[in-house]
């Protein structure tokens, strides 16, 4: 549906040269106008603690403009009720490729990873296809790349899945399964390094290990960009601008928050 709804509404942008110019004028000159999750923890949050928003911080900083929000929940009718109603001009953070948005360059490559307890015997293991995982409970979002190596892999019956699409104000997936890991209810989680990363980053018991060795698809490394919308080429430039000579700032805030950063080729993690 998602992908339905983009295809339609980037060709109505296409249709004509005055469409493009009125989504080109929607965008503010005198904000820095966010559109964000107001509970989605540890990236945006409504009181201004995840590391988006400092990020959105930083950038309105470098544009001297005030920082402002459009909050909705992630999911369906995000980009929709957000960017595309006109109500602010950027994601701080949007997977590169989607059809939705207009991508910046990305400014950070994260990945997914194993979530475990130090003193597990689950410890040292970095990869999907290691034995050493059948016949434990391994908590996974549904729907999300790692499942679908889990699932080849045999792991199937040992999967406990949280759901991906969910309110995110009254439900918490990913706290739940790190909960698992915490109380023993589970063996370990599978989770995409900027949510699990900054909630462990300071927790004695648990450890985050990259998934840097998988050799079947799907990738386990995605490059993250902002979103702006189809048309806006020069605002578009204008934060690819910022971004590449603000990347060492970019880096510091992420890797403070506690998010795991590897090279564009998912292969390597960054110090």
């Amino acid at each position: 549906m998602r992908t339905f709804v983009s295809y339609v509404l980037i060709a109505w942008l296409c249709s004509s040269g005055l469409a493009t110019a009125q989504v080109a004028d929607l965008r503010s000159t005198t904000q820095f106008r966010v559109c964000a999750d107001p509970a989605n923890a540890p990236m945006s949050v409504k009181d201004g603690d995840g590391f988006e928003n400092e990020l959105a911080d930083l950038f309105g900083q470098l544009l001297d403009r005030p920082v402002t929000y459009s909050w909705f929940p992630s999911g369906m009718g995000f980009i929709t009720k957000t960017l595309r109603a006109g109500t602010c001009d950027v994601v701080m953070g949007y997977a590169q490729g989607d059809e939705l948005v207009q991508n910046t360059n990305h400014y950070y490559t994260s990945v997914y990873g194993i979530v475990t307890r130090k003193d597990s015997d689950l410890a040292s293991v970095d990869h999907l296809t290691d034995p050493a995982l059948k016949d434990h409970p391994i908590g996974v979002v549904a729907g999300t790349p790692p499942a679908t190596i889990m699932a080849r892999a045999g792991l199937a019956k040992d999967m406990r899945g949280a759901d991906l699409m969910v309110d995110r104000r009254v439900q918490d997936p990913v706290g739940d399964l790190l909960d698992g890991v915490r109380d023993g209810t589970l063996d370990a989680a599978v989770l995409w390094g900027p949510m699990a990363g900054p909630r462990i980053k300071d927790d004695p018991d648990l450890q985050f290990t990259p998934l840097l060795k998988e050799t079947s698809g799907p990738k386990m490394f995605y490059r993250i960009t902002m979103g702006v919308r189809p048309g806006e080429q020069e605002w578009k430039r204008e934060l690819n601008s910022l971004i590449r000579r603000h990347q060492d700032e970019i880096n510091a805030i992420l890797k403070g928050a506690g998010v795991p950063l590897v090279d564009d080729y998912g292969k390597e993690l960054l110090q």
